[in-house]
Formats: structure tokens, C-alpha cells, sequence
């Protein structure tokens, strides 16, 4: 197969949900259509020994959370598809954030009880921001759940877009019948409780079929008349409109009964694009360019406890990857050859021979590569468009046994690299800070130092409640600046310098005494910063 040919047929898309959507299990049930796994682990028993094959951090099987992406790979109908699940809580929005970064289009998830939430609602403009392509499945038919013409109405009214009904259910609760494909004109019977993927399903031609009306006749009559409507006042699929992220196609089922799954890896397949040009500061990188180029979105620590890794994911931008080939980072243009990049199914991993723009691949990585990193075959790129918020909380940390001091250092700097927390380092010396998005962001980073790296680490209150970053055109008044702030400065872990401050109030003050130093409020890779305040 050619480049082009191999590139076209790459689907990469994330999950996104508010928590309890049922994405994590909608996530299986794709990998169970596609032919990837074979059984589905139950998210909902958390005393059994499966668990869902996405979450496999030690606190997420306790908790039934997810608290990290996970990647997983699969083929199906000569595409391979590149499936990226996101963690729902907002305390863990930034790994979301930047997964997002990392995709061609999202999969969103309703549930259809709640409607459209908080967490949704913030994913979603990050989806808009950059006019990512949205298909909404909204799940859960098969319990009492809100009517769907209020679910459609508040998804235009919410989101903003607009809302193509791709099928139409007849009943919820105990009186889900089906759902009706308005584009294939047919109803598609639902059987509870069936729990494995056969293919033989029942289907009845037809929006007067009389059998539709005589099996189910008050779901038929309310859904005959919101379908009239829906056909009558919502506008037709329009494919331009939806990969500029104007308009979602909407797909009603049941996950957790395979229900509506096979319509929406379809759909995936049929509507979301391929690969796309992406934005470098050099120039803009198109993925059919013969020479590889790819970034580093995430890194994990730890995924193979036993081994004390680091596996750095890195999405695939132009061109073929071939093992063992020769890459430079842009940052610092050191070469690297890894051997052992591998590819996911969630923990499982396989050696990886090659990969083309579209794909996610997983480098082992011993603190040679951060996040926002570009690898090449030589040209110098930096892609854009990683960020790192300011934290809206700090903790001090400090460990419990001195002697595991280093232990300490040693894994809050793994999972600083991770984006998994903030660590800032004091000038002044003293107590390591954490700052975070949300407050489980401490808590799961307290329970990773135990259970991961062996250290018993506490918290501890701290006066600061901001950080900006800090740069200046002119180094010597940069200088000035941190020296003058000594005992407000930290660095990161890319060794960026940011002013701390205890209330607004003082950041005021710094900005109106420092005329030429910039504060951030967000922070890109390697120094690029924007976003002022």
C-alpha cells in the first residue's frame, strides 16, 4: 500500500464524557465490535479480578475512575483506528486536554438521564477551540431516562451546533424497543441482556411497517410523530458542516447492552476524517509528507510497575515510521533509535514495526523526552498547541521517612514529566509544591508515590493560591526580576520560572512594578508561552 493509501484509512478519535456516562464502557464495547478482546471486563464489579481493559491504574480499579488516558488500537473494516479514552473527572482535565490535541475527531458520550453536563460542556470547547469533528452517542436507553426531543433540543441549545439524528428510539426503560435508522429507513430490534456480539439481529423495513405498529404500538405512535418532527425541523447531514465541527451526527443506545455500538464504529469509519495538516511554528506539516514527524502528547509512568518505565505517546504527524529508524527532538536535536516502540491494546502492548501519520505509538522513555516534544528525521519542527494551565491549588509534600527523600524527588519528577501534577521547585529551597487543576489530582498522586515508588509522602498547606510563569524579552531584567522575587520564584519541570502569589492583589502589584516581564497563565512546551493572565 502506498503512503496515501496507508494514511486514509487511519481513524484517530477520543472519548469524551462527563464521569458515568458509561464511556469506559462504551470503550470495551467498541474494542468487543471490532474483534479486538474477546470479553468485556465489567466496570460495574469492581470485587472481580476483571476490570475494564482501559483502566488499569491500581486507584482506578479501587475507585472505578478513570484518572489517565488510555491508547488502544484496532482494525476494523480495513481501517485501523486509533482509540483514545479519556479520563471524565474535571480534576484530571489537562491529560484530557492534551489527548485532545492528539485526534482527528471525538466520540462524545450522553448520559441520556442527565443530558449534557459541566465536564462535557468544558470538553466540548476544547473540541470547538479547534474545530474537531464531534459524533454524540447518547446512552442508556434501556433505563428511564429523559425524553429525546428535550435531549436534542438541549444539545443545539447547549453546544451550539447543530444536531443530524442518525437513528431515533422508540420507548426507553423497560419499554425500549429499538432504535429507528432514518437513513436506511428500518428499525432494529433491541433484546436485553444479550451480553455477546452474534450479528444476528433483528431488523424491520420500514417506518409503516404495520408489524413495528402492532409489536410495540405506544412506542411506535410517540416515536412515529417525533420522527415526522425530527425529518420536518432538523437540518439534513451536511459533511462539510460536521468536519468543521458545526454539526454532530446523534446515535441513541445502550452500551452496556452492545446496543447502538456496531452504528457508531461505523459511523467512525463512514464520517471521521483521516489525518490532517498540522500546525508547526516552521511551517504547516502535511501528513502525506514522505518524512516522519510525529509529538509527544502524553507520557506515563509506571504502566509496567515491575519495570519502573516511562512510555512517552507520541502521534504520528507526516510520514512512515519504521523501527529503529533515527530520530532527532527538535528541542534539544538529540538523535535517538528506539527498538522497543510498541503499539496498545490499553496495558497490553505489542512490538511496533511500523506506523503511519494518524497512529499513536509508545516510546520507552528514561527522562529523554517531555511532553510537547516533535521528533523528526532531521528537520528542526515544534509543533503547537500542547498547553499547561496555571494550577488553581497548592500542596507542600514532604515525605514521611527522610531516608526516602530520594524516592521523593525521584517520582514526583516522573510524574511532573507525566503531566500527571505540577511540581514546582522553590528558589529559596525548602518544601517541593504541587499544584494542580482539582483536588483528586493530590490524592492520586500521594497513593502513585506509595503503591509505585515505595514512598509514604504527606501534604501539607501552603499560603500560595496562583502561579504565573514568567518571561521577558530582556534576560538581564528577567534576572533582575527573579532575584529581586527570590522567595516567590519556583521552577518547573522544564525549569521554568513562575511568580507565586498568595492573593491577586500581589500579582497586581508585580505586574504594575515589572512593566516588561509577561505573566502567563498558560504555558506551552519548551518556553513558548501566551495567554497573559
Amino acid at each position: 500500500m502506498s503512503l496515501e493509501q496507508e494514511v486514509a484509512r487511519r481513524r484517530t478519535f477520543a472519548i469524551i464524557s462527563h464521569p458515568d456516562a458509561g464511556k469506559t464502557t462504551l470503550t470495551e464495547k467498541l474494542l468487543l465490535f471490532a474483534g479486538a478482546i474477546q470479553i468485556a471486563g465489567s466496570v460495574k464489579a469492581r470485587k472481580a479480578a476483571r476490570h475494564a481493559t482501559s483502566d488499569w491504574m491500581e486507584i482506578e480499579k479501587q475507585r472505578g475512575i478513570s484518572v489517565a488516558s488510555s491508547v488502544m488500537q484496532m482494525e476494523y473494516r480495513d481501517c485501523v483506528v486509533n482509540l483514545l479514552d479519556t479520563p471524565g473527572h474535571k480534576d484530571f482535565s489537562e491529560d484530557t486536554y492534551r489527548v485532545l490535541t492528539a485526534v482527528d475527531a471525538a466520540l462524545m458520550v450522553i448520559d441520556a438521564a442527565n443530558g449534557v453536563e459541566a465536564q462535557t460542556l468544558r470538553l466540548l470547547e476544547v473540541c470547538r477551540a479547534r474545530n474537531t469533528p464531534i459524533i454524540t452517542f447518547i446512552n442508556k436507553m434501556d433505563r428511564e431516562v429523559r425524553a429525546p426531543l428535550d435531549l436534542i433540543d438541549e444539545l443545539e441549545r447547549t453546544l451550539g451546533m447543530d444536531v443530524a439524528p442518525f437513528t431515533w428510539p422508540l420507548g426507553m426503560g423497560k419499554d425500549f424497543a429499538g432504535v429507528y435508522e432514518l437513513r436506511e429507513d428500518r428499525m432494529r430490534v433491541f433484546r436485553a441482556g444479550e451480553d455477546r456480539i452474534s450479528g444476528d439481529e433483528e431488523v424491520l423495513q420500514g417506518l409503516d411497517n404495520p408489524e413495528i405498529a402492532g409489536r410495540y404500538p405506544m412506542q411506535f405512535e410517540t416515536a412515529h410523530a417525533e420522527i415526522d418532527l425530527v425529518r420536518d425541523a432538523a437540518p439534513p447531514f451536511d459533511e462539510a458542516e460536521f468536519l468543521a465541527g458545526r454539526q454532530t451526527p446523534v446515535f441513541f443506545g445502550s452500551a452496556i447492552n452492545n446496543f447502538g455500538v456496531k452504528e457508531v464504529l461505523d459511523a467512525l469509519v463512514d464520517l471521521a476524517p483521516p489525518p490532517g495538516g498540522r500546525p508547526a511554528i516552521q511551517r504547516r506539516v502535511e501528513p502525506t509528507e514522505p518524512k516522519f514527524s510525529g509529538v509527544v502528547f502524553k507520557i506515563q509512568a509506571n504502566m509496567d510497575p515491575s519495570h519502573r518505565d516511562r512510555v512517552a505517546f507520541l502521534r504520528v504527524c507526516s510520514g512512515h515510521f519504521e523501527r529503529g529508524m533515527r530520530m532527532k527532538v527538535s528541542r534539544n536535536g538529540k538523535d535517538i533509535r528506539p527498538n522497543n516502540v510498541v503499539t496498545f491494546l490499553s496495558q497490553r502492548r505489542e512490538l511496533l514495526e511500523e506506523a503511519y501519520a494518524g497512529d499513536i505509538i509508545g516510546i520507552p522513555n528514561h527522562g529523554t523526552l517531555q511532553l510537547g516534544d516533535t521528533l523528526t528525521e532531521g528537520e528542526t519542527l515544534q509543533f503547537t498547541g500542547l498547553p499547561f494551565f496555571a494550577p488553581e491549588l497548592f500542596q507542600g509534600v514532604e515525605v514521611r521517612d527522610p531516608l526516602k527523600t530520594k524516592q521523593l524527588r525521584a517520582g514526583l519528577e516522573q510524574l511532573g514529566e507525566e503531566g500527571a501534577i505540577q511540581v514546582f521547585r522553590p528558589l529559596a529551597g525548602g518544601t517541593l509544591l504541587l499544584g494542580a487543576v482539582g483536588q483528586l489530582q493530590f490524592e492520586v498522586v500521594i497513593h502513585r508515590l506509595k503503591t509505585e515508588y515505595g514512598c509514604d509522602a504527606r501534604l501539607e498547606g501552603t499560603r500560595y493560591t496562583m502561579a504565573r510563569w514568567v518571561t521577558c524579552d530582556d534576560e538581564r531584567e528577567l534576572k533582575r526580576f527573579i532575584d529581586a522575587n527570590a522567595h516567590r520564584i519556583a521552577y518547573d519541570a522544564v525549569n521554568a520560572p513562575a511568580f507565586l502569589a498568595t492573593m491577586r492583589a500581589e500579582l497586581k502589584v508585580a505586574e504594575e512594578k515589572w512593566e516588561k516581564i509577561k505573566f502567563h497563565a498558560m504555558r506551552e512546551h519548551a518556553g513558548l508561552m501566551f495567554a497573559s493572565h
